[in-house]
């Protein structure tokens, strides 16, 4: 620990960032599939109507999180990700337990990102559904763009903060966009029953694809009803995970004490402001049940007759998404190259290209496996994933908080989660209840996933690891 603080005294950050600058970075972060793609999928899988109370609670959960990830970020403030405050307050094997669950988030939520990409530039351009959208057996549009994107990030991209606000823009003004223009086309019946009537699936797919706490139950396997409701929160979840970005920008914040507060929970309540109203529109012009997976909000519009507004979406869908990917595959990047200087991945995975700069065996090998699963596995399959790696990782974090100041309360903490232990450990509990209302497989996954991780780690990591011969103790390796 004391030698991560060492390291950050030493550097060069400068504190330039203010609330709204956070604010600014964080929607254009944030904003993505969740508001393009996934409440029109969730809408028709699980919730219906309700989805908008979805992202409600899913906004009240990632808020608590969030606060958690800010205490941790302005104690240890590296240029890092939650991998590298972890290895400073928890230890190694909590560190590899969060930086490996954060490959999974990053590398399936690029997956997600791009196969929305690819259903919104379908439905621009009039491409054939046989390789673009949810419908094509192998999405060539979603693998063609992370290809392009990969060449990029490995060459290495350096985008202003003229660019990246010009993108939030966008975003936003197509958010607004469909608000002023769908809540005209807002039909009554499209919206009641608000919380439609739990019921049977049409297709019963078994109990492995039933939320793991109705199965736990012995529950009958349903879907929409206040059940289906959570179930969808605990899907769009993924929607709100961008924060972690934010909680990354302690050290270049003026005042992190109210500015980490202010943008965090700003943007996330700017973010669910959209995301409430755009789903209620969504929901309230088309009938759930016929809602398009690929492309719904452009599709909506083109049922209504709006052909303008449904190509301004597509066209803001495909910009705005394309940054979203490339944030994904740039810290995918950052992420494996940490765990790789540590050892505790392949050397060569730590190593920068010489005359780039880049991460580039570890970005190539993140985009691999992101074509891979983009090409085959739906958007639901996707997202399920991408949550249930996103809440477990915010567990690891929010159990850190009490941790780290029973070990270190003499450590300086610019931003401290209020009523602390309570929010720490409730915010971990609410996590841990929305992964259980994740379907059975999801579990079985995330199973499979971290059994291969501690596997790794067991067998290669903890022995390759450049601290594995300190006689320090694990919490005090720096990282």
């Amino acid at each position: 620990m004391d030698e991560v603080l060492k390291r950050q005294d030493s550097g060069e950050l400068k504190r330039r960032l203010h609330g709204r600058d956070l604010i600014g970075f964080g929607v254009g972060i944030i904003i993505g599939t969740g508001i393009f793609t996934l409440a029109g999928v969730e809408a028709k899988s699980h919730a219906g109507p309700s989805v908008t109370l979805s992202f409600v609670l899913g906004a009240v959960v990632a808020g608590m999180a969030a606060l958690c990830y800010a205490e941790l970020a302005s104690s240890v403030p590296t240029a890092g990700s939650a991998y590298t405050y972890a290895f400073a307050t928890l230890g190694e094997t909590f560190a590899w337990i969060i930086g490996w669950d954060l490959l999974l988030e990053f590398a399936l939520g690029a997956a997600v990102v791009s196969r929305g990409w690819s259903g919104y530039l379908a439905n621009l351009m009039g491409l054939s559904p046989e390789w673009f959208g949810e419908d094509a057996k192998v999405n060539i549009g979603a693998v063609a763009i992370i290809a392009v994107l990969t060449v990029i990030a490995v060459l290495g991209i350096k985008e202003s903060a003229r660019v990246t606000n010009l993108l939030v823009l966008v975003k936003v003004a197509v958010c607004v966009l469909i608000l002023a223009v769908g809540v005209f086309y807002i039909r009554g019946e499209n919206l009641t029953p608000f919380i439609p009537p739990a019921q049977a699936p049409t297709e019963t797919a078994g109990t492995l694809h039933q939320p793991i706490v109705q199965a736990a139950l012995g529950l009958e396997q349903s879907v929409y009803g206040i059940a289906g409701m959570v179930t969808a929160a605990a899907v769009v979840f993924f929607a709100y995970t961008g924060f972690e970005a934010l909680a990354n920008l302690g050290e270049e914040t003026v005042n992190p004490k109210r500015d980490l507060r202010v943008g965090i929970l700003g943007a996330l309540g700017v973010c669910a402001l959209l995301y409430i109203g755009v789903s209620l529109v969504l929901t309230g012009m088309v009938p759930f049940t016929e809602i398009d997976a690929g492309a719904p909000l452009a599709d909506a519009f083109d049922r209504v007759g709006q052909h303008w507004v449904g190509a301004l979406i597509s066209l803001g869908a495909v910009t705005g998404l394309t940054s979203v990917m490339m944030v994904e595959l740039v810290t995918i990047g950052r992420i494996g190259f940490a765990m790789g200087r540590d050892g505790l991945l392949p050397k060569k995975f730590g190593t920068a290209h010489p005359r780039w700069g880049t991460p580039h065996r570890m970005t190539i090998a993140g985009a691999v496996l992101i074509a891979a699963l983009a090409a085959f596995v739906p958007i639901s399959e996707l997202a399920d994933m991408v949550s249930i790696g996103a809440l477990s990782a915010m567990i690891i974090v929010a159990v850190a908080v009490p941790v780290l100041r029973k070990r270190r309360p003499d450590l300086e903490r610019p931003f401290t989660v209020p009523f602390s232990p309570y929010l720490p450990i409730l915010a971990a509990l609410a996590c841990f209840y929305l992964m259980l209302n994740l379907d059975v497989m999801t579990w079985l996954r995330f199973a499979a996933w971290l059994l291969l991780g501690l596997l790794i780690y067991v067998f290669y990591g903890r022995t390759h690891s450049r601290f594995a011969k300190d006689d320090v103790s694990s919490t005090d390796r720096p990282s």
